[in-house]
């Protein structure tokens, strides 16, 4: 047999080995359950939401909730099957460490949202609650504008990320009651 064509039968005998383990695997997924997270279904048709839309907090929620598909946002709260009570998010600062010369090198910041949802008669579907969020960062005095610049883009993450958990205990409350 020509050196070529052993190479030809080794090229297909590894192009074959590697589609078929590319469809085991995606067999193996599919098997498992496993799934990506895309937004989740609220078992409510409408919601009341007590934060404004003008404001940034009030149109990311509102832009969450439009992406489920299954639920609207009305702005009266006797029409709405739910009310999402926005209890507050509050923001801190704490120094993690300093310097030999006394200045801060480290930064952590902490964000909690607290809510809770209300059924039509009044009810708390889920009781007052609290997610937090926390991210560290160094800080350098001679890059002020840099560091102001990251730390709200560090709060802006932090706030996703606690409206995406917020949303996911909104999506499990009615399944669960």
């Amino acid at each position: 047999m020509p050196a070529g064509d052993t190479s030809t039968i080794a090229s297909t005998a590894r192009r074959r080995l590697l589609l078929g383990g590319a469809g085991l695997a995606g067999l193996l997924l599919s098997g498992c359950g496993f799934r990506l997270r895309g937004p989740q279904r609220l078992d409510f048709a409408t919601l009341h939401v007590n934060v404004g839309e003008l404001t940034e907090l009030g149109a990311s929620i509102r832009r969450l909730i439009a992406t489920t598909g299954s639920t609207t946002v009305v702005e009266d709260a006797a029409q709405a099957d739910a009310r999402l009570q926005i209890l507050g998010i509050d923001r801190g600062r704490e120094i993690l460490s300093l310097t030999g010369a006394g200045k801060v090198r480290e930064y952590q910041l902490r964000q909690t949202l607290r809510f809770q949802l209300l059924d039509k008669s009044g009810r708390a579907v889920i009781p007052p609650t609290a997610l937090s969020a926390s991210r560290e960062y160094t800080f350098d005095d001679s890059q002020v504008l840099g560091k102001a610049q990251e730390e709200t883009l560090l709060y802006e993450d932090m706030q996703k990320d606690l409206l995406q958990q917020m949303m996911r205990r909104l999506a499990a409350a009615e399944r669960a009651g």
